[in-house]
């Protein structure tokens, strides 16, 4: 197949196959590449603007129920410290999101399903609807039941993120221990969707064994899931963790998953159009100069800032490198507020920022 013929009928917003996602996922040179990074910010620039959204992220706790072989936080990983944050902490961060223009704020921990922390978050939600900032809240702590999705929906919830990390059943379960199922999650998808929540997911890239055509299927996955958000980057071994441990990066690895999560952006952009992209700081981890710029650049339109104090961010390491460990909130704003007007981007301060997606298929 004739990559620039499919390119062509994706940037008019034709259909694509999961076999035409692939030849352009392989673009076959830095030409190429290019000019799919191209189309996809012209896509991007018609559809939802030459700005970017902006999400004071909170990582209010590190406490994890869950043993995926991939994260550093990790229930097995005794080299981590955890920490749960005080509510008055985390509402004041939510305030200081406020107070640097933030539209919105993004509150994620490690999955947990147990009462006092469903009613933690429950407690946070309704103080942070009290604050003088008209907030958007977007919730990433994991699988629960449909009864805690409502509950957190009606306390202020409008967003929650939920990653499948791959749509392929078979490369989902060597990345998860026995017992976390891949249509338990896919399943906990249909409810967020159920419970009104703006949905997103989103993919590792660059895990073993996985072809351009796995990733394609994941676009289509997006697709067929009907999803309003995505958030997805590249894999990134962290140590401590038994996939780090079994796959540990080679020279040149990284610098190449960085290029393939770029055209993962590029491609879900054409093919589902109106949805939020965020440019993750897991690009920033492989490019600290330039990656979540790159990100931007490629169709990405969501950046997530932390508003978190800078004592807690070395104990939430899902992943070597993580970016921004030793800098405060203040100065992590100043310099995305650079980088973007650098690259002709606009950041919107006090914008919810839903996705068009949401209001199109939801109509609200």
């Amino acid at each position: 197949m004739d990559f620039y013929r499919i390119l062509e009928k994706a940037e008019a917003g034709d259909f694509l196959e999961t076999g035409e996602m692939a030849v352009l996922l392989n673009a076959p040179d830095e030409a190429a590449q290019q000019a799919l990074f191209d189309a996809a910010y012209r896509v991007k620039s018609e559809i939802c603007g030459r700005k970017v959204y902006l999400r004071g992220l909170i990582e209010f706790s590190n406490i994890c129920t869950r043993d995926c072989l991939y994260c550093g936080i990790r229930r097995s990983n005794g080299k981590v410290s955890r920490y749960t944050m005080e509510i008055d902490e985390i509402v004041r961060s939510a305030a200081l999101a406020g107070q640097f223009g933030y539209g919105s704020v993004v509150l994620q921990s490690g999955e947990r399903s147990d009462p006092g922390f469903v009613d933690m978050v429950e407690e946070i939600l309704f103080r942070i609807k009290e604050l003088p900032y008209d907030l958007g809240v977007t919730l990433s702590c994991g699988e629960e039941s449909m009864e805690t999705y409502l509950r957190w929906r009606k306390a202020g919830a409008k967003r929650y993120l939920l990653r499948i990390e791959s749509a392929d059943e078979k490369i989902f379960q060597a990345i998860h221990p026995a017992g976390v199922l891949y249509q338990e999650r896919k399943a906990a998808l249909e409810r967020l969707k159920a419970a009104d929540f703006q949905t997103g997911s989103g993919v590792m890239i660059g895990l073993p064994g996985q072809t351009a055509e796995h990733l394609a299927k994941d676009i289509a996955f997006f697709r067929e899931m009907d999803l309003d958000m995505i958030g997805m980057g590249p894999f990134l071994p962290q140590a401590d963790t038994p996939l780090g441990v079994r796959y540990p990066d080679s020279p040149g690895m990284a610098q190449r998953r960085l290029e393939t999560a770029l055209r993962m952006i590029a491609v879900t952009r054409l093919v589902l159009r109106d949805v939020n992209i965020a440019a993750t700081t897991a690009l920033q981890a492989i490019d600290p100069e330039n990656g979540r710029e790159r990100g931007i650049l490629a169709g990405a339109n969501v950046i997530m800032p932390n508003v978190g104090d800078v004592s807690r961010r070395k104990d939430y390491q899902l992943y070597n490198g993580k970016p921004s460990l030793d800098e405060n909130s203040a100065v992590i704003r100043e310099k995305l507020i650079a980088s973007l007007a650098a690259i002709g981007e606009t950041p919107c301060f006090n914008l919810h920022g839903d996705p068009l997606h949401y209001r199109n298929r939801s109509g609200k």
